[in-house]
């Protein structure tokens, strides 16, 4: 049977689910603006999704395998169909903050459904490909910073991008259901009878809570520097949101980038060694993002900054799975989850910090997550060489 089919439904879905998690940070000051939202509440707003893709992220790996996963795929994209349509047309902030629960959920149950449905696809080409997934997600968050910047010349109304969001997956939930239909055998559903994943056990070897450090500072990173640079530059340093916009290109490009290319420094670094050379990259990326002058260290920064974030979360993952591959969907999950913390904690925080003292001091959030990463990285890599000793 083709697995063509299949792989396209996954790629493109996740495509528009790169797009849709960047979408928020890029639309925030004009939402902010229409539906009369605080600081803290645009925290809020980053803290409740992160939530909801911490449950989603449990849910899909306890019970996505009881169901034919296609089929499910397409049922979870018409779902968000619904909810991006009930939120595009909300008249306050009082509706955004359970919407965007079940948003992040829905999306994170969808993410567990393509990573399980790829790996098993292609057992023998397990890594490459989805690493390739991943950077269909990562081109996602690529292009919809031009896009959104290209449709506001048109329509200036954030409700816009998140409509043809939603479009999009409404035809990816159509194809899903087609293709289900068609080849009911590679939609099946697990042998496994869904059982539940043991999270306990794999946490008390100190080598995998370093993964869950290392993965909420990669989350609080990646997301503070998504979701609130646009605010940062608009609203602390004064630059049109056009070229915050494609500013922050620069950062989701720097991620595609390392995605494609980090596996071929591993014919010259070790993975522990390339790990901490990634982790100042990102550190390095953000302290220039706050303490350089100008569009052109902006826009190095965020280079610099996506370039160390894109690939230590492929990297990471394949490290501790060579170790421990029988709890490879465990150790997935503790990813998952440890990215999904450091988000929340980045979205609150933020929020909680330019409330009080405005989003110029508060963005420093951005580069303490690094500096935190970063250590967590240097603990991780000397437990990884006693562990290989």
């Amino acid at each position: 049977m083709s697995r063509s089919a299949p792989t396209a439904v996954i790629f493109s879905g996740f495509f528009l689910l790169g797009n849709l998690i960047i979408l928020w940070g890029l639309l925030l000051p004009d939402m902010a603006a229409a539906l009369g939202m605080s600081a803290t509440i645009s925290g809020l707003f980053f803290s409740l999704m992160s939530l909801g893709t911490i449950i989603g992220a449990i849910l899909g790996g306890k019970y996505a395998q009881r169901f034919h996963f296609l089929r499910l795929f397409a049922a979870l994209a018409f779902c968000e169909v619904v909810l991006l349509l009930l939120l595009s047309v909300i008249p306050s902030w009082y509706w955004l903050l359970p919407l965007i629960v079940l948003v992040g959920m829905t999306y994170s149950i969808m993410f567990t459904i393509g990573h399980t449905l790829i790996a098993r696809l292609f057992a023998n080409k397990r890594a490459a490909m989805m690493g390739l997934m991943d950077f269909m997600f990562s081109l996602g968050t690529l292009t919809a910073p031009l896009w959104v910047v290209a449709l506001f010349w048109v329509l200036d109304d954030w409700r816009w991008p998140v409509r043809i969001i939603a479009l999009g997956l409404l035809l990816v939930g159509l194809y899903s259901w087609q293709v289900a239909k068609a080849q009911p055998m590679l939609a099946a559903a697990s042998q496994s009878s869904g059982r539940s994943l043991s999270y306990g056990n794999v946490l008390r070897k100190p080598l995998f809570m370093l993964l869950l450090l290392v993965m909420i500072g990669y989350g609080a990173a990646e997301w503070g520097q998504g979701n609130w640079f646009v605010s940062y530059a608009v609203d602390g340093l004064g630059l049109a949101s056009e070229q915050a916009r494609l500013l922050l290109a620069w950062f989701t490009g720097g991620m595609v980038l390392s995605r494609l290319g980090f596996a071929l420094l591993l014919r010259w670094l070790s993975a522990g060694a390339l790990m901490l050379l990634l982790g100042s990259l990102a550190l390095s990326g953000a302290l220039l993002i706050k303490l350089g002058m100008g569009l052109s260290l902006l826009t190095a920064g965020n280079f610099l900054l996506g370039l160390g974030i894109g690939g230590l979360f492929p990297l990471m993952l394949a490290t501790v799975m060579d170790i421990d591959s029988d709890n490879g969907p465990v150790l997935s999950g503790i990813a998952s989850i440890g990215s999904s913390i450091g988000f929340q904690f980045a979205g609150l925080a933020t929020g909680l910090w330019a409330q009080q003292a405005g989003i110029l001091q508060a963005y420093w959030l951005v580069p303490l997550a690094c500096g935190w990463l970063l250590l967590m990285i240097a603990l991780f890599c000397r437990r990884l060489t006693h562990f290989h000793q």
